[in-house]
């Protein structure tokens, strides 16, 4: 074989290397809004096949959920692509809000999880902690790419919704976990923060050197809208959801998706997407 035979053979080779490690990841943080029957016609029962269609139709491979009861963890799961990882809050079982996260088998293979309580005193029990009112919890997943090998993190959360000490000891603590099980590992933070862009809360990640804000680093961005409705068309710039990469991903668009239908919303949040390549 000669020179430019060999070289061309070596230019293909290094293409098809890129091509293998360039591929997209659709991550979502999705509220989905406790089955509250006082919601009426918002109600789950009402909802439920809308939300389970938006997340087919921007077809997620992987995305974290909050306010999850085990009921609706059971009709999330009927779509036979996905499956889960979480536990409920109250007892680390099944009572009480998931944070739990959802992926595509057929995508990703789970390598380990588990779920941490976000707490000064003791993060392997229900507890709650600072002033929160309620139990807060982080679960995380490692996972495989299966076509391209590539090994990340993904942890997902719900912060208090009253406490301001809890939020940021939540967020310090997070960052701590998230060191202290993925090291220097590639890692997505998705969640409800419960704080917007302009809080101390989130400042902590985004300023952290380890995690970016999507929002910030997506090359394209369909975000003119703040990310909690209260199942109406309310306008805001206030994201109270976010998602947050470690340097390993590179975010290519970043959306809050705010369909809605027959006048309904499928959750009182709207999801955020991010497309990133690994």
């Amino acid at each position: 074989m000669n020179l430019k035979k060999i070289l061309i053979v070596m230019v293909i080779l290094c293409i098809g290397k890129l091509e293998l490690h360039a591929q997209q990841l659709n991550i979502a943080s999705y509220n989905i809004r406790y089955n509250n029957p006082g919601d009426s016609l918002d109600a789950w029962p009402h909802r439920k096949d809308m939300l389970k269609n938006m997340v087919r139709f921007y077809d997620f491979d992987l995305f974290g959920v909050q306010e999850a009861l085990a009921g609706q963890i059971k009709d999330l799961s009927a779509m036979d692509a996905y499956s889960y990882v979480g536990v409920g809050r109250d007892d680390g079982k099944e009572k009480g809000e998931y944070a739990a996260i959802f992926y595509k088998k057929e995508k990703l293979k789970l390598l380990n999880s588990g779920t941490f309580w976000l707490s000064a005193t003791d993060t392997r029990k229900p507890n709650k902690g600072w002033d929160a009112v309620l139990p807060r919890i982080c679960t995380w997943a490692s996972f495989e790419d299966k076509k391209t090998g590539v090994k990340f993190y993904h942890f997902n959360t719900h912060f208090d919704h009253v406490g301001v000490e809890a939020r940021r000891e939540s967020s310090k603590l997070i960052m701590r976990k998230m060191k202290e099980i993925a090291g220097n590992s590639a890692m997505i933070l998705t969640g409800d923060f419960n704080v917007s862009q302009d809080n101390e809360s989130y400042h902590l990640f985004n300023n952290s050197g380890f995690l970016k804000d999507a929002f910030e680093t997506a090359a394209i961005k369909l975000s003119e809208n703040g990310t909690f409705n209260g199942f109406k068309a309310k306008l805001s710039e206030e994201r109270i959801d976010h998602v947050f990469l470690s340097k390993q991903f590179t975010a290519q668009r970043y959306g809050v998706l705010t369909n809605s239908f027959m006048g309904h919303y499928p959750s009182d949040h709207f999801p955020v997407m991010v497309v990133v390549a690994e």
